[in-house]
């Protein structure tokens, strides 16, 4: 009787157990949460494209700006500080080239982006609009599939642009898509709302097809990939873009056309002057 006492015993605290694990699997959440920050020196237009980030995806978590004598190393630290997995920051160099940090707090891998074309909610005008709050449907490009690099960065991508279920400040509605886009080598941002063409006529009950349009919301704005590191803002470089030219080197290659071309027309002009002066003719007074 002491060994069916013991063996209904152990039987009942494996179930014990396994109720627990699954309940356990159950109560696992997304728990993803980002610190938005930028730097010092950024503009207006670069400050209200953060506003608006932040206003679309309400698991962001908006900090100070960071002064640049620091490292970005202390970013992990204020990161782990607002309870936050995950990181963007605005870099502004030379009060002029913006950089984006995309980076997984505090281990790692972080992507570099040079950002261009940048538009922001209130500049575009947009007729599109979506509800404060509400979680957006990401939209991936099939090219993002085809290259080790691309599908790292769908991966930080979803971290930090998926809102999880249960976030703080959001609301139980997806009524906007957020599309990730690959041309020339560059990641194209753009945010459509979900409406409905004509919501006003009827439609049967047995039919779960609706007539269903994207209108554009903004902001907008194309991702240049630099580099990716292994870690949280350090580490090994995993990968680096071969096409990448800074934007001072777009701007020297600029100069550089202009100086030449001013250059030219500088010989131009003495070539004619030149021409001009051995070619004059004798007066008419001297020839008589």
């Amino acid at each position: 009787m002491a060994t069916v006492f013991k063996l209904a015993k152990a039987q009942k605290d494996t179930n014990t157990d396994n109720s627990q694990d699954q309940k356990e699997k159950k109560s696992i959440k997304n728990r993803q949460r980002v610190l938005a920050l930028a730097s010092r020196g950024i503009n207006h237009r670069q400050r209200h494209l953060l506003n608006d980030l932040s206003a679309l995806l309400p698991h962001f978590k908006k900090d100070s700006k960071l002064d640049q004598k620091f490292k970005l190393g202390i970013i992990n630290e204020l990161a782990e500080l607002n309870n936050c997995n995950n990181c963007i920051f605005f870099e502004v160099r030379r009060r002029q080239d913006l950089y984006l940090w995309a980076s997984k707090t505090p281990n790692g891998p972080s992507v570099k982006f040079h950002v261009q074309n940048v538009h922001t909610m209130d500049e575009l005008k947009m007729t599109g609009n979506c509800l404060k709050g509400s979680r957006p449907i990401l939209s991936f490009d099939k090219t993002f599939d085809s290259e080790p690099h691309w599908a790292l960065i769908k991966e930080v991508f979803i971290h930090i642009f998926g809102v999880p279920k249960n976030a703080r400040r959001v609301k139980p509605f997806i009524d906007h898509v957020i599309s990730f886009t690959i041309s020339d080598n560059r990641i194209w941002f753009r945010n459509y709302q979900i409406a409905e063409k004509d919501p006003t006529t009827t439609i049967k009950k047995d039919s779960k097809d609706k007539d269903i349009s994207l209108v554009e919301i903004g902001p907008r704005f194309v991702l240049n990939v630099i580099r990716i590191f292994e870690g949280s803002f350090c580490g090994a470089t995993v990968y680096a873009n071969p096409e990448f030219v800074t934007p001072n080197q777009v701007r020297r290659n600029i100069r550089l056309e202009k100086s030449d071309r001013y250059k030219a027309r500088m010989l131009a002009q003495n070539e004619r002057r030149i021409k001009i002066a051995n070619n004059e003719l004798p007066d008419d007074s001297q020839s008589e």
